[in-house]
């Protein structure tokens, strides 16, 4: 093939894909440039060239021998021609092949190429093939030395090398063609570069000296100059050849790029730019991209070397495989190369651009992050690349989107790797380790991407991937009938979103006509298909189902493509066919017509669409289509009919508005239906109330200008449809011939919802301005209504009501032109306040006050408005005008007589007085009414009422109170105002009130005694003597027990207390029944007083003598056997039991107090013990025994936990003391000076733990001591101490682990002359975290010392109950935390 050949197809491939979509620029960070390029001529001329807008075949093969097929098909084992270890390869994987992008890939078998390989391997032992390169020819090379050149029908055209070249050479290892296919480099295992003529098949250079020997050579490839080639030798090297002939001889000079000592590069890829590219300025820098194990170099080899750019790779598995690749990409009519490169799983992309000042410009771009690891990248085109992964899966991915479009498995190409030659084998395998593991899947010869289209070498075949045509993705969709997945790629294309688009230019125009032809191509085969698969025997259901998953499908593609007429003429006649198809259609027109996306039908389908909807009683259906419609597609008449028989109101309205623009009919026809029931006075069905409201509704619209149901009337019938409507509603009579009243419409109406007709009216009169007619028809309406609706008992007080509050508010609007006799409000007036009639009485109220509300009172006189609210007791009303004259004291009486809002008046007194806006006379008027009324407003809500008195009326709670002369009034007053409260506090004059607390007090011991106590202990507003006579006079036991020894009388409280509990023990010891209901209450009340009393002796043992704690526990213990004594009844068993155990109380109680012998020997003295046996005391015992030994192992454990907690404390201290200490510096802190200054001095030296170090003299100086006397003088750190603020604290305060250190440092030396001998006078400190420790230390034990309680611990024998004394006394808390791990 031609050169010239090969150049139009290239322009037209970059043509296609840079006009397939408008590319993103976001994507390219290039900032806009005021210069146009030097490109842009060139582009320009593509884009004005009148080529074929379909491109077919951008291929550079002959495709007639190839087995073009889609690659779906299993893996088989692929191998390696060089390397054993490779022949088992990667594991399968799920397929998850894309549905919308359908077959991106067309793999082609190049069956002529393939069987040359097998057949040169078989007859000449050509060996297994090793590497391959494509441009406008195919070159193959073999494990034996020899290269295969095809042409573009497959046809082999050259044998170069031999065998013997194979056996001196080794196996070719790289191969590359220049530009204008007339020179082929081969590369091979043992070092050597070879140099043929493809036009003769001559061999023109042998070059053995480019590279150090014993090295195979990994790639070589030519650049742009057809004189200048680099290759990469398995040391990692990589090396420029220059091609020179001279005087006939032709000869190869070698330069070195890049060592591998520096880093070992196992791939390079140089810039070649396309033959219409080649005065692109980035081509004079001749770029080479190189990629070692650990970065990425962009080099230029022109006009020097020069490295632009380094990229480190992010952190990868060592095994991954470096890829590279070049591609010129379209950005804005600029063409610049981007550089994709990958090591793992992520593609990067990298913009390169010549910059106007002659730099080369790097930009990254957004990576590419995938979930395998890749083996191969190649540009199949400048928005589409190909990537194949370890487990030999290649993925055609889309570079804007970064859209994965296709997934195809590769496992039956037998993919040839490259691992012997970057292992080096042909030369002893001198290789490192990480370039042998990086080999491993390493495949850089077998895939070769020219023109687009990417070559794969197998083991025994050559595959080619090209991206399909749109035309063949979508006929792979059909030929597999996914009809769905076809159409949806289809409008991808039409609409301009796909993918890896082939064949398609970018004019939208022409791009539209052409997909849009194959689409309707599509929807018929897709309708014929959809018919043949129809179900023809089984439910009807499964039929209908059927087709309602298809005929959606075309409907919406019809109208998508703005094909209707395909639609309703061929696809719906093919669907007649089938009855149920034709069901299905007419059904699912309904929500394209409802969206109003079809407005307009055939009369065919019309009439079908009408006789479906009809036969199947789908009226509803019907009538939602029917109004959507455009009315040029009906037949009126028809429609008309079907809509009244069915009784489709809205669709007939529409109807005769749209089509005959006759707004009356409709109201005529309807009013004839609701008229007749009304008048009678029968009640409506649900059927008439729906239609009325239609009626009011469409009233509603034509008087406003809009249409009904939707949309707006013609502009120019909006007038002449407002005056129809009108004189419609004020016609005299009706053309019934029934007799009727005047006015029949409007009195209709007036008895089907009076005051929705009014609102429609309001909302009609509020467009009225500056119409004479408008404004004559207003005043004529009005005329009738009080002519039809006043004195006329058909009509109730509340439509009455509303009728002239709708006339009220037009008459209050400034512009009102309304007149209407005053002598007309004056007899509603006195309608609505008739005394006579109790009946709808709040309704009548209502209307009145809304009436007054909306300017009615301007009608009326206001004291004759008063008068009569009063006799028909409309007390709002009387508020209203109450309020109006500003006597809001008389508003009051108002709530007070209204039962239903007599709760309110707290509020509206709390806000009249604290609301600014009232006069002071207006608000002392409502003080004195409120006071006058307080008795009803207490019985009415005493919290309500505190809450005011509380607020505005402290001064006056005396008198209050007073007024209140009922003793339960005065309590529910006082128990809410001196109560707990969660509204105000209370004033201060209420609190130091004592005789107001009293005074409850006593009402409390009357009406709510249960509260008493709550109330002594919460409030202490209240003399004790006087409570305590209170309590006393209503025998309040319990509570004048707490008075008692709240002031002080424990004995007096404790008797109180003891006698009660004397009587609930003679009541249970009683004549009681076992079982009986007045057991357990007695059970429960003897306990409950027992506890009181325990309480009590509890509280007060604690500050009395032993003899006075005897005085308290012995008597109640007395009581309790003294009852057992007297147990009688049917219950004697069990309540002895309950005696018992209560007796057991008390002596545990009272052990803490008591010495256990004086307990003992005071249950023997009584004569219920003394006289029995053991046995029935020694319950009693044993319990006393068993509590004794509970108490004395709690005592040994608590003195066992602080004995070890104190040595291990003072262990930690004593550790801390004697560590030694380390100067930071050998320099004292204040002078600077080095602490030996001079040898024959003796000076003392202090060191801090800290770890600052003083001259002795240098603190005496700054006065750091914390102590006067020198023999016991304390020393301060002078640096610290002045970081904390620079104050020292006085001798005599001194601060506890802060400003004295527990342990300080002293080093004294002593130089003598004759001897240099040192003495060291340690002394310990503590730095500033062992001085807070210090201190949480102290604070944790703070309390009594530890020495102390352990000494009375072990004096408990001789003072029994010590150790509840020691934990209530000093609020002691045993510290039971285990000890640290680790103990110094």
């Amino acid at each position: 093939m031609s050169e010239g050949a090969d150049s139009a197809l290239s322009v037209a491939q970059l043509k296609d894909m840079m006009d397939v979509d408008v590319i993103d620029d976001k994507e390219f960070d290039i900032p806009q440039v005021d210069t146009p390029p030097t490109l842009e001529s060139i582009l320009n001329e593509l884009e004005e060239e009148d080529a074929p807008f379909v491109l077919e075949d951008t291929c550079l093969l002959n495709t007639d021998n190839m087995d073009a097929h889609s690659c779906d098909t299993s893996s088989l084992a692929s191998s390696d021609s060089g390397d054993p270890a490779n022949l088992k390869r990667r594991k399968k994987t799920l397929d998850v092949n894309s549905s919308v992008h359908g077959s991106v890939l067309r793999h082609s078998l190049l069956k002529g190429i393939s069987a040359q390989i097998v057949s040169a391997a078989d007859k000449v032992d050509a060996g297994l093939p090793t590497a391959i390169t494509v441009a406008g020819v195919i070159a193959v090379g073999t494990s034996h030395g020899l290269a295969l050149v095809f042409d573009s029908n497959q046809a082999l055209r050259l044998c170069l090398g031999s065998k013997s070249t194979g056996a001196e050479f080794g196996a070719v290892s790289a191969l590359s063609i220049n530009h204008d296919c007339t020179r082929l480099l081969c590369g091979f295992a043992k070092g050597q570069i070879t140099m043929w003529d493809l036009a003769n098949g001559k061999l023109l250079r042998t070059i053995t000296d480019a590279h150090p020997p014993g090295t195979a050579i990994l790639h070589v490839k030519f650049t742009d100059d057809p004189t200048m080639a680099v290759c990469n030798d398995s040391g990692g090297s990589v090396f420029e050849l220059s091609f020179r002939r001279v005087m006939g001889m032709r000869s190869c000079d070698s330069r070195c790029l890049f060592s591998g000592s520096k880093g070992e590069v196992c791939c390079i890829e140089p810039l070649r730019t396309p033959p219409d590219f080649r005065d692109h300025p980035i081509t004079q820098y001749s770029l080479l991209a190189m990629a070692s194990l650990t970065k990425i170099l962009v080099i230029g080899l022109k006009p020097t070397l020069k490295v632009w750019m380094t990229f480190p790779y992010s952190k990868s598995d060592p095994s991954s495989v470096p890829q590279l690749a070049w591609q010129f990409v379209p950005v804005q009519k600029i063409v610049n190369p981007i550089l994709a490169f990958c090591k793992g799983d992520t593609v990067h992309f990298l913009l390169v651009k010549k910059e106007e000042s002659g730099t080369i410009h790097v930009i990254k771009q957004k990576q590419l992050q995938l979930s395998c690891d890749l083996i191969s990248l190649s540009w199949i085109n400048s928005r589409t690349l190909v990537l194949v992964d370890s487990h030999e899966k290649l993925q055609v991915v889309d570079k804007p989107s970064q859209d994965v479009l296709e997934i195809m498995e590769l496992e039956q190409v037998q993919l040839v790797y490259n691992s012997r030659h970057f292992k080096s084998l042909a030369t002893g395998g001198n290789v490192s380790q990480a370039l042998a593991l990086v080999g491993e899947k390493a495949c850089y010869q077998s895939v070769s991407s020219y023109g687009g289209q990417v070559i794969y070498l197998g083991t025994k075949s050559a595959h080619m991937m090209t991206l399909r045509s749109w035309r063949e993705r979508i006929d792979c969709l059909l030929k597999q009938d996914s009809f769905v997945e076809a159409l949806s790629l289809a409008w991808s294309f039409h609409e301009g979103t796909a993918k890896a688009v082939v064949g398609l230019c970018g004019d939208p125009v022409k791009r539209k006509g052409v997909v849009g032809d194959k689409m309707v191509e599509t929807l018929l085969q897709f309708t014929e298909h959809a018919l043949k698969k129809c179900p023809e025997q089984g439910k009807i259901q499964v039929m209908e189902q059927h087709f309602h998953d298809i005929v959606p499908i075309l409907v919406d593609y019809c109208l998508l493509l703005q094909r209707p007429d395909l639609l309703f003429n061929q696809l719906y006649c093919r669907l007649l066919e089938n009855v149920v198809a034709k069901g299905v259609f007419l059904e699912v027109l309904e929500s394209y017509i409802v969206a109003d996306r079809l407005g307009h039908l055939t009369t065919p389908i019309m009439r079908d669409l009408l006789a479906h909807y009809h036969g199947n009683g789908m009226m509803d259906s019907l009538e939602r289509c029917i109004v959507h419609l455009d009315v040029t597609s009906l037949d009126i008449q028809q429609v008309v009919n079907v809509c009244w028989d069915n009784k489709l109101y809205d669709a007939m309205m529409y109807v005769f508005n749209s089509g005959m623009n006759d707004y009356i009919t409709p109201l005529e026809k309807l009013f004839s239906v609701i008229g007749p029931p009304l008048r009678e006075g029968r009640s409506l069905t649900d059927e008439e109330v729906i239609m009325g409201n239609k009626v009011l509704v469409y009233i509603s619209c034509c008087l406003a200008g809009r249409a009904y149901p939707l949309g707006d009337i013609p502009e120019d019938l909006v007038t002449q449809v407002k005056n129809q409507v009108f004189d419609f509603l004020i016609r005299l009579h009706s053309e019934s011939t029934e007799e009727e009243d005047v006015f029949p419409f409007i009195r209709t109406l007036l008895h089907f919802d009076t005051r929705e007709f009014l609102n429609v009216l309001a909302m009609t009169f509020e467009d009225f301005k500056n119409d004479k007619q408008a404004l004559e028809y207003q005043q004529r309406i009005v005329d009738i209504l009080l002519q039809v609706m006043v004195d006329n008992p058909d009509f109730t007080p509340s439509q009455v009501g509303c009728l002239f509050t709708f006339l009220a508010r037009q008459l209050a609007k400034p512009d009102n032109t309304l007149f209407v006799n005053r002598n007309l409000f004056d007899q509603v007036l006195e309608f609505l306040c008739s005394p006579v009639d109790d009946s709808r009485h709040t309704e009548r109220q209502q209307v009145l006050l809304e009436l007054l509300q909306v300017g009615g009172v301007v009608q009326f006189d206001e004291e004759g408005i008063l008068t009569l609210a009063e006799k028909a007791k409309f007390f709002q009303v009387c508020e209203f005008l109450y309020e109006k004259k500003h006597l809001y004291d008389k508003i009051i009486d108002c709530y007070l007589n209204d039962p239903l809002r007599k709760e309110d008046i707290f509020s509206y007194v709390h806000n009249l007085l604290s609301m600014p806006g009232y006069s002071t006379e207006e608000k002392q008027a409502v003080r004195d009414k409120a006071l006058q009324h307080i008795k009803e407003l207490v019985c009415l809500d005493a919290q309500k009422s505190s809450d005011l008195v509380l607020l505005h009326f402290t001064e006056e709670v005396q008198s209050i109170l007073s007024v209140l002369n009922e003793a339960q009034l005065q309590f529910n007053l006082l128990s809410c105002l001196l109560g707990p409260r969660e509204g105000p506090c209370l004033a201060p004059v209420l609190t130091q009130d004592l005789t107001l607390h009293e005074l409850l007090l006593e009402l409390m011991c009357c009406f709510a005694p249960e509260q008493l106590l709550g109330f002594l202990q919460n409030c202490q507003q209240y003399r004790l003597q006087e409570a305590i006579q209170i309590t006393d006079k209503y025998h309040h036991n319990e509570a004048t027990a707490y008075l008692l020894e709240k002031k002080g009388d424990v004995h007096g409280a404790f008797n109180i207390l003891l006698e009660t509990l004397k009587k609930k023990l003679s009541v249970l010891t009683g004549d009681l029944t076992e079982g009986s209901p007045e057991e357990e209450p007695a059970h429960r009340d003897l306990e409950q007083a027992l506890n009181t009393v325990i309480e009590l002796c509890h509280r007060s043992s604690l500050g009395l003598n032993q003899q006075q704690t005897e005085g308290l526990w012995f008597p109640l213990l007395e009581a309790m056997m003294a009852s057992q004594k007297n147990v009688t009844g049917a219950s004697s068993k069990h309540t002895s039991e309950v005696l018992k155990e209560q007796t057991m109380k008390v002596l545990n109680s009272m052990s803490s107090f008591i010495s256990l012998p004086a307990i003992i020997q005071r249950i023997l003295q009584d004569p219920v013990y003394g006289k029995g046996k053991l046995v029935e005391i020694q319950g009693l015992i044993l319990g006393m025994l068993d509590t004794f030994n509970y108490e004395q192992t709690l005592l040994e454990t608590t003195t066992s936990l602080l004995n070890h907690d104190l040595h291990w404390s003072l262990a930690h201290l004593h550790s801390a003391v004697k560590r030694g200490l380390h100067p930071r510096q050998d320099s004292c802190i204040i002078c600077l000076q080095q602490y030996k200054r001079k040898q024959d001095s003796s000076e003392e030296i202090i060191v801090f733990s800290c770890g600052h170090l003083y001259h002795l003299q240098c603190l005496q100086q700054k006065d750091c001591g914390l102590e006067q006397l020198p023999q016991n003088r304390h020393w301060n750190c002078y640096k610290c101490s002045s970081s904390q603020g620079g104050r020292t604290v006085p001798p005599s305060q001194p601060k506890r682990g802060r400003t004295a250190s527990l342990a300080q440092t002293r080093v004294t030396s002593v130089h003598h002359e004759a001897e240099s001998q040192r003495k060291f006078f340690v002394e310990a400190t503590l730095n500033h975290h062992q001085e807070q420790s210090w201190d949480q230390l102290r604070t944790l034990y703070r309390g009594p010392s530890r020495l102390s309680i352990l000494s009375e611990l072990t004096q408990s024998s001789e003072k029994p109950g010590l150790l509840m004394s020691a934990q209530t006394g000093v609020d002691f808390q045993l510290k039971l935390s285990p000890p640290p791990l680790v103990e110094e």
